[in-house]
């Protein structure tokens, strides 16, 4: 389904799970380019130390490069799609004492080349990494996480069938017409 920024924020900051662990989205931009997450220091979300509970780190960063990443791709023409979180890794480096701030960001270069990827061979998997501080500015966290993206209408038997030296050509020289649009 496609959404707008403001209603997708508005659908995870209200979304139970994230919610009561007191993850807050502060933001989604418009280009869906991003997110900043903050996720705050309370009774239902601290463990035994007095700090945020690993776990609470953990589902604040689990559901946005798929959340994300879909809505970019739905927003530049391919309607159907699933995007879902393959593996993910999350390195604790500091306990979590304060408030958390979390920006999810995405690349330009990364999403056209996933996007080309995605129209030739009808799925992908990429890996994102975020880094996770507290309000002081201390590194916390630093998550790993491999998210899988596929064109549910793409036509898997007619690629089967393409050579596959065409399909590989051809999708390299659709990438320097990308990185390149002046040059014919």
């Amino acid at each position: 389904m496609i959404v707008s920024a403001n209603i997708l924020k508005w659908g995870m900051r209200l979304y139970p799970p994230l919610f009561f662990q007191r993850i807050w989205v502060k933001n989604i931009h418009p280009d869906f380019m991003g997110a900043d997450i903050t996720i705050y220091k309370s009774l239902l979300n601290i463990n035994a130390n007095k700090s945020i509970f690993g776990g609470t780190i953990f589902s604040a960063i689990d559901p946005f490069y798929p959340v994300l990443l879909d809505q970019y791709f739905q927003h530049n023409g391919i309607r159907r799609t699933v995007a879902w979180l393959k593996t993910a890794q999350i390195d604790y480096i500091k306990p979590a004492r304060h408030q958390l701030r979390i920006q999810v960001r995405l690349d330009q270069t990364i999403l056209t080349e996933a996007l080309t990827h995605i129209q030739y061979e009808g799925k992908i998997t990429r890996t994102f990494h975020t880094r996770i501080f507290d309000a002081q500015g201390t590194l916390c966290a630093v998550a790993h996480n491999e998210i899988y993206i596929r064109d549910l209408d793409f036509d898997f038997e007619e690629r089967d069938q393409r050579p596959k030296e065409s399909s590989a050509s051809k999708e390299r020289e659709n990438l320097k017409q990308i990185s390149n649009p002046n040059k014919p």
